[in-house]
């Protein structure tokens, strides 16, 4: 439980590919005019990034290291073609919005990262959890700057427009380092406190 919790942390807050690695930054830029595209990209990055993960896992004992890294692409590659038919046959028209960015999740640096940091490694159950926590951050910050462009769009057609990504963008990290920041000071100041109460 504790490790679940610990993995949903990271991915949502701690170690957010969008956040904190700055990793998929260009589906996450060119995508997020609507908070539907948004969401559409996120659902099928998630779902690729548990299935790799899933599968990176249960084969990395038959996958030789020289080849590694090109094996992770070929199952990655794989695993979007299935989603990319899938967004064809069931969602016709938000696969035209979204055009060559279900494609491009192959090269989504995240993926990668973390079928070689952290599938390869561990166990397919913490695997199948790291995926979906890292997955999840990843497509809540989609939706999220999605849908705050969409709205600021109404009065200010520059929100979505390419700049209003950038700028959406820079607002959400200097949003969490602020938050960031205020928590670690809180922390700081409670330990004197602490201190004082347990010398007494």
């Amino acid at each position: 439980m504790t490790t679940l919790t610990n993995r949903l942390q990271a991915g949502l807050w701690y170690e957010n590919p969008g956040l904190v690695q700055l990793l998929g930054l260009c589906p996450l830029l060119a995508v997020t005019s609507t908070f539907v595209n948004g969401l559409g990209l996120g659902v099928a990055t998630l779902s690729v990034l548990v299935a790799s993960n899933a599968l990176v896992s249960s084969t990395r004992r038959w996958i030789r290291r020289e080849i590694r890294i090109p094996i992770y692409v070929l199952i990655i590659a794989s695993l979007v073609t299935c989603v990319e038919l899938i967004f064809k046959a069931w969602f016709p028209a938000l696969d035209r919005s979204l055009g060559i960015f279900i494609p491009l999740i192959v090269t989504n640096c995240a993926i990668v990262a973390r079928a070689e940091v952290f599938a390869s490694r561990n166990t397919i159950g913490a695997s199948i959890v790291d995926g979906f926590a890292m997955g999840l951050g990843f497509a809540l910050l989609l939706m999220a700057i999605g849908a705050f462009r969409e709205f600021v769009g109404m009065a200010w057609l520059l929100a979505i427009l390419p700049p209003g990504a950038f700028f959406s963008l820079a607002l959400a990290i200097a949003a969490k380092n602020a938050i960031d920041n205020r928590r670690r000071d809180g922390q700081k100041h409670a330990l004197p406190r602490r201190s004082r109460l347990i010398n007494r």
